[in-house]
């Protein structure tokens, strides 16, 4: 401890690059050592964290068991399942449909979906992405476990009643998602998997990144777990189909995240504007913006005085987030593979010690 103190007191004499260089070494060892006690307390069996400035990486750590039964640890390298975090690729592919002219914000869902409820026609893609559709989430009695068709997946969806009055108020919705899966498929003509593929991870160089897949073989796929009566047990088994919608059902390690935060300061995928219409609370029909500060497919706030774009994901055994401090161009990522973890708490903690040390660093209060 006194070796930190003594390094912390002999920055002010360094030259400011070198002192920033210094100061980082030494918030990455804290952190590292705040991650192991915190794991320890929430019983996470493997972590990875990314931190990145600029779009470029930081701290890129892996903490921890990927898979406890085999004893490997995880490392910058390790799959995880993204949960909701991957809402935010769906949301991009419909974005370069919209860019494209292929796809109007503003269109009806029955252009795409010409036999569904009257009721659809109420509905615009906008409000698909930004959860203020009416639609909701998977009905209580949806069966994980059944091997659904597209089609099926769109009747059910189709079944079920607006919740509310499109654009009236926001509502979190997988369905939403899982129906721009399909409307990407009816628009291209391909899975939308496929087109995340080819149009965004290929493109940015994310090599691992893709559509969960419990058949293949998958290097470095970590495991999900649960906690059940405080006793470790494995994630839970859904249908393969269940594991290709468009919600949030992809694999991905924190490099390849790496390579997507690095890909947003720039106009590879999508133009300026289209992105800041992405991280702008969509507005509601009354012309206030939605109370969650919900964009598209990312949630739009202030923590501790600086700006955040955010999402958060869970899904069979995995908790994920990615928050990006966009003013201050620092990005933290924290991907855990137990159900009742809590990783937007531990990336807020790790983001308020980098964001301190940048302010030890310049001398700033």
């Amino acid at each position: 401890m006194w070796a930190v103190c003594i390094a912390l007191l002999c920055l002010s004499h360094l030259a400011p690059s070198r002192a920033h260089a210094q100061a980082s070494a030494i918030v990455s060892h804290d952190v590292s050592t705040y991650l192991r006690a915190e794991m320890q307390r929430q019983h996470i069996p493997g972590l990875a964290l990314l931190v990145s400035r600029e779009g470029k990486i930081v701290q890129a750590e892996g903490f921890g068991l990927a898979n406890v039964e085999l004893q490997v640890l995880v490392k910058p390298e390790t799959i995880f399942q993204s949960g909701s975090v991957g809402k935010q690729f769906t949301a991009t592919a419909v974005m370069m449909l919209v860019e494209e002219g292929k796809v109007r914000l503003d269109d009806p869902l029955t252009k795409y979906f010409p036999d569904a409820p009257a009721t659809w026609k109420e509905v615009t893609v906008q409000q698909l992405l930004s959860h203020t559709a009416g639609f909701g989430d998977y009905p209580d009695k949806f069966d994980f476990r059944k091997d659904w068709t597209e089609e099926e997946l769109l009747k059910m969806a189709e079944g079920i009643p607006l919740a509310y009055p499109p654009g009236t108020k926001w509502e979190y919705s997988n369905l939403g998602f899982l129906t721009l899966g399909i409307l990407i498929h009816h628009v291209t003509g391909e899975f939308y998997g496929d087109f995340l593929q080819q149009r965004i991870f290929q493109p940015v160089g994310m090599q691992t990144t893709r559509i969960i897949s419990e058949s293949d073989i998958v290097p470095n796929r970590a495991a999900g777990y649960r906690l059940v009566k405080g006793e470790l047990k494995n994630q839970e088994w859904v249908a393969p189909m269940v594991n290709t919608t468009a919600d949030g059902s992809l694999y991905f390690s924190i490099l390849d995240l790496a390579k997507w935060d690095a890909a947003l300061y720039t106009e590879k995928l999508l133009n300026r504007s289209s992105l800041d219409q992405m991280w702008t609370p969509a507005k509601l029909k009354n012309g206030q913006p939605n109370k969650d500060g919900y964009g598209f497919a990312w949630f739009i706030g202030e923590r501790h005085g600086h700006r955040e774009i955010s999402h958060d994901g869970a899904w069979q055994g995995f908790k994920t987030v990615i928050a990006r401090y966009v003013d201050d161009r620092l990005t933290v990522v924290v991907l855990a593979n137990l159900a009742e973890a809590k990783p937007g708490e531990i990336a807020e903690h790790v983001a308020e010690m980098y964001l301190s040390e940048g302010r030890e660093a310049t001398g700033k209060n």
